[in-house]
C-alpha cells in the first residue's frame, strides 16, 4: 500500500447576518492505495459485517468484493455472474440488522439494447466473507445504475435504471424503463416491480434525494432530456423537469446559507461540470449558477459532502480521460459566496488515477468524510483520508 499526504488552503466565504467574512480553511488529506483492480465500475460505502464501520464494496469486471475496514482485507463474494462485465452495485441496510444488503448489475454491453443486462440480489451466508448466493431478477436491456431507496411504508425498494430503452438505436425509439423492485420476505420468490418512468432515452446516472418533509426518498435522474425529479405521491410517480441540458452525472448539496444546489457533468462522459441552484418557484427550471470546469476529458463521477466541516457542501469531480483521450483527474470545488457563482478549485489527483467511480463517507469515525475512488485505466482503488482540522 502506498501512503502520501498533501495540504492545501481553500479560501471559503462564511456568512454571518448581512456581512461577508473570508476565512481560510485548510483541506488536508493522505492517500492510500488499497488494491490493484481491473475496472472498478461501481463503488458503495456501507457496513457489511455489522461492526459499525463502513466498508468498501466494489463491482469489478468479473468479481464483486468488499474490503474490510480498517485492514482493507479483500473478500470476494461473487464471481462470473454473467458472461460480460459487472457494471453497478447498490448496498444498504434494508432490514435494520446493521449489515447491508447488496444488489449488482451486469452483462454490460454499451451498444446492445435488445437483451443484454442482468440484475442479481446477493443473499449473504452466515460468514459474510464467504461467497454469497446470487438470485437472478427480471431485467430490462442495458442495466446500468441502481440504488436502494426508502419507501413510504418504511421499507426499501431497489431502483434500477438502464442506459437506454429496449431496441433504442441512436438514442431514438422506446424510452428506458426505470423500475423499482420490492424484496419479498423470501428473496427467492418473485419481487414486486413498479414503473417509475419510460420516457427518457439515454441516462447515465441518477441519485436518491429527500427534498420534502416525508421519509420517502425521491429520485433525480440525469438524462439526454435534462435532469428530472421523480416523487412518489399518492400511489404514482410524478415527474418534473429541472434542467434541459443533456447531463450524465448528478448530485445535490447545500450552499453556504442553505440554498439547495445540484451539480452535473454534461453531457454523458462530458466536458463540463455545472452548478444549478434551486429556484424560488417550485415549478421553475433550475438556473445555472456556475461552471466548475469546461475542459473535462470523459467526466464520469461526482461526490458531494462537507469535506471541510464548514456546515455547507463541497463538490468532488472526477474524470477518466479515456474517450476522448486525455489526462484524468480529481478536483475539489468549494463555494466562496452564498450565491454559488464562485468556486475555489483544488487539484487532488491527475494522471495517477483515472476515475470510474467516486463515493464519500466517514470511514474512521472522526466525523469527516473520506473520498474513495476506483479507476479503470490506472487500475487502482484509492482512499483520500480527510485530515482537515
Amino acid at each position: 500500500m502506498r501512503l502520501s499526504g498533501y495540504r492545501f488552503s481553500i479560501f471559503l466565504a462564511l456568512f454571518a447576518s448581512a456581512s461577508i467574512t473570508a476565512k481560510a480553511a485548510t483541506f488536508a488529506w493522505t492517500e492510500q492505495e488499497i488494491d490493484t483492480i481491473e475496472i472498478g465500475y461501481g463503488l458503495a460505502l456501507r457496513d457489511v459485517d455489522g461492526d459499525g464501520k463502513r466498508d468498501i464494496l466494489l463491482a469489478d469486471k468479473k468479481t464483486i468484493q468488499w474490503y474490510q475496514n480498517p485492514s482493507w482485507q479483500k473478500h470476494i463474494i461473487a464471481r462470473d455472474l454473467t458472461v460480460r462485465d459487472n457494471v453497478c452495485i447498490a448496498a444498504r441496510d434494508i432490514d435494520g440488522d446493521g449489515r447491508c444488503e447488496v444488489a449488482v448489475g451486469g452483462q454490460w454491453n454499451f451498444s446492445e439494447t435488445i437483451q443484454d443486462g442482468a440484475i442479481h440480489y446477493l443473499h449473504p451466508p452466515v460468514d459474510r466473507r464467504d461467497l454469497w448466493t446470487p438470485i437472478t431478477l427480471p431485467h430490462e436491456p442495458s442495466t446500468h445504475r441502481m440504488h436502494w431507496i426508502q419507501a413510504s411504508d418504511g421499507g426499501y425498494r431497489l431502483v434500477v435504471k438502464p442506459l437506454r430503452g429496449q431496441g433504442n438505436v441512436g438514442d431514438e425509439g422506446y424510452g428506458l424503463m426505470l423500475m423499482t423492485y420490492e424484496r419479498p420476505e423470501d428473496p427467492q420468490q418473485a419481487w414486486t416491480r413498479e414503473l417509475v418512468s419510460n420516457f427518457l432515452h439515454q441516462s447515465h446516472n441518477f441519485h436518491p434525494v429527500n427534498w420534502d418533509t416525508d421519509p420517502e426518498e425521491e429520485l433525480v435522474v440525469a438524462s439526454r432530456e435534462g435532469v428530472w425529479h421523480f416523487d412518489h405521491q399518492r400511489g404514482f410517480w410524478r415527474a418534473r423537469q429541472l434542467t434541459d441540458q443533456f447531463a450524465g452525472e448528478i448530485r445535490d448539496g447545500r450552499l453556504p446559507g442553505g440554498r439547495r444546489f445540484m451539480v452535473t457533468i454534461e453531457p454523458m462522459h462530458g466536458t463540463t461540470s455545472a452548478i444549478y441552484g434551486e429556484p424560488s418557484s417550485p415549478l421553475a427550471r433550475w438556473p445555472r449558477l456556475a461552471v466548475l470546469h469546461d475542459q473535462l476529458k470523459d467526466g464520469h463521477a461526482l461526490a458531494v459532502d462537507d469535506f471541510l466541516g464548514v456546515g455547507s457542501d463541497q463538490v468532488v469531480v472526477g474524470w477518466r480521460g479515456m474517450n476522448p483521450r486525455g489526462v484524468p483527474g480529481i478536483r475539489l470545488y468549494a463555494p466562496i459566496d452564498p450565491t454559488g457563482a464562485q468556486w475555489h478549485e483544488t487539484i487532488l489527483s491527475d494522471a495517477s488515477l483515472a476515475v470510474e467511480d467516486i463515493k464519500a463517507a466517514d470511514l474512521d469515525g472522526d466525523g469527516r468524510p473520506e473520498i474513495v475512488a476506483a479507476a479503470r485505466q490506472t487500475k487502482n482503488l484509492r482512499i483520500y483520508w480527510n485530515r482537515t482540522r
